[in-house]
């Protein structure tokens, strides 16, 4: 049954309701991650999800409403106090392979992240809200926080870029054991090794 727009029709039950923003959320996301934000078209997320248009507009308004909702992350960090201290890279690096694996949301957020300023600014506040309070409680060095979780940062968004988005073979034929024995230690010192000091 095709959805139509409330005007003159009885109003939707909340599970259905939750039904179409959940059919609506996921034709975006793989719209998004396809095509990236400026390409991607409200109707063209409405056909994917087999709905009138009108309907997106309803629950979303726009599509950088759209796209904010479609890339709502919570990436659940491990939490700090809870993690042996030598064993932070290796829990970090497993974690965020995990997410990336099961959640098509972070491959959109990247695709789109790297090519326009509304996805750039969504990674940018997951970064400041997720990644970096995390650091702060880790760090020998808190005045380093942010250095250290940008560091971590890149490397988790590289391999992420490589394997996920571009599939380099190389990187994307790694066996997961191998991901995680070359870059746990790289994150380990990253966190919380001592700074290396800064050249002249």
């Amino acid at each position: 049954m095709t959805e139509t727009d409330t005007t003159g029709s009885p109003a939707e039950t909340p599970r259905r309701s939750d039904a179409t923003r959940a059919t609506i959320l996921t034709a975006a996301r793989e719209r998004f991650a396809t095509d990236g934000y400026e390409r991607a078209t409200i109707r063209a997320i409405a056909r994917d999800a087999n709905i009138d248009p009108s309907m997106v507009m309803r629950y979303y308004g726009n599509k950088e409403g759209l796209f904010a909702a479609a890339v709502d992350v919570d990436l659940r960090l491990p939490v700090p106090e809870k993690v042996p201290k030598e064993e932070v890279g290796r829990i970090f690096v497993e974690h965020f392979l995990d997410l990336w694996e099961k959640n098509e949301v972070l491959t959109a957020l990247l695709r789109v992240g790297v090519t326009n300023a509304a996805g750039a600014e969504r990674v940018q506040g997951i970064f400041r809200e997720q990644l970096l309070p995390v650091a702060l409680r880790v760090c020998p060095d808190p005045e380093q926080a942010p250095a250290r979780a940008a560091l971590v940062a890149s490397q988790m968004l590289g391999i992420a870029l490589t394997r996920y988005v571009l599939r380099l073979p190389p990187a994307a034929d790694l066996h997961r054991e191998e991901l995680v024995a070359w870059l746990a230690p790289t994150v380990q010192r990253y966190v919380t090794a001592a700074h290396p000091g800064r050249t002249r």
